[in-house]
C-alpha cells in the first residue's frame, strides 16, 4: 500500500528535485538511475509437477517447500532503457556497496556524472561507503555520483521501486 507522508518543507524539496530530474531530456553522460532492493522468498515444488501433454498445460501442487531468500539490486534508468539487476544472498551494507561500484565502474564507467534515485534506507548514504571502503576510497568512487532521495514515505517516487515492485508481484 502506498501512502503519501506529511507534506512538510523537506517532502517538498525531494520532491520537486525527483521530478524536475526526471524531467532532463536524456544525457547520455549524465545518466539518471533508480535504485531499489526487494527481498524475494524462495520456493521449491513438493511433489513433481505433471508434465504437459498436448492440450493439457502443465500442473502444478498448490504446497511449496520454502528454499530461503534473496536479495535483488534493481538498477532502472527509465530514459535509456538500461535495467541492471543483481541477486545477492543478502541486503547488506557491503553487498549495496558493491552493487553500486559495479555500476559506476561498470555500467556507467564513461558517464561524466551518474545520478542516484535512492530511498532513505540506512544503507544508501556516503557514510555507508566510507565506512566500507574507507573515505579516501569512498571518495574517488562516488565523485561522479549525485545522490537524489525521495522524501520519507514516498517510495513511489523512485521508478526502481515502482517497476520493480510490479515485475516481482508476477513471479
Amino acid at each position: 500500500m502506498w501512502c503519501v507522508g506529511t507534506l512538510t518543507q523537506e517532502y517538498r524539496q525531494r520532491m520537486y528535485d525527483l521530478l524536475d530530474l526526471y524531467a532532463h531530456p536524456l544525457r547520455p553522460g549524465e545518466p539518471v538511475v533508480c535504485l531499489d532492493e526487494k527481498s524475494k522468498q524462495l520456493l521449491k515444488d513438493s511433489r513433481a509437477p505433471l508434465p504437459m501433454r498436448p492440450g493439457t498445460p502443465v500442473r502444478l501442487d498448490y504446497e511449496y517447500v520454502r528454499a530461503g531468500t534473496c536479495n535483488l539490486f534493481v538498477a532502472v534508468e527509465p530514459k535509456g532503457g538500461q535495467r541492471t539487476v543483481k541477486v545477492t544472498d543478502r541486503r547488506t551494507k557491503a553487498d549495496f556497496v558493491t552493487f553500486v561500484q559495479y555500476l559506476l565502474q561498470q555500467v556507467y564507467a564513461k558517464a561524466k556524472r551518474v545520478h542516484l534515485v535512492l530511498d532513505n534506507l540506512n544503507t544508501h548514504f556516503r557514510k555507508g561507503f566510507e565506512e566500507m571502503l574507507g573515505v579516501k576510497e569512498a571518495r574517488a568512487l562516488l565523485r561522479r555520483a549525485v545522490f537524489h532521495y525521495t522524501p520519507k514515505h514516498a517510495s513511489w517516487l523512485n521508478m526502481a521501486e515502482i517497476e520493480s515492485a510490479s515485475w516481482i508481484a508476477s513471479v
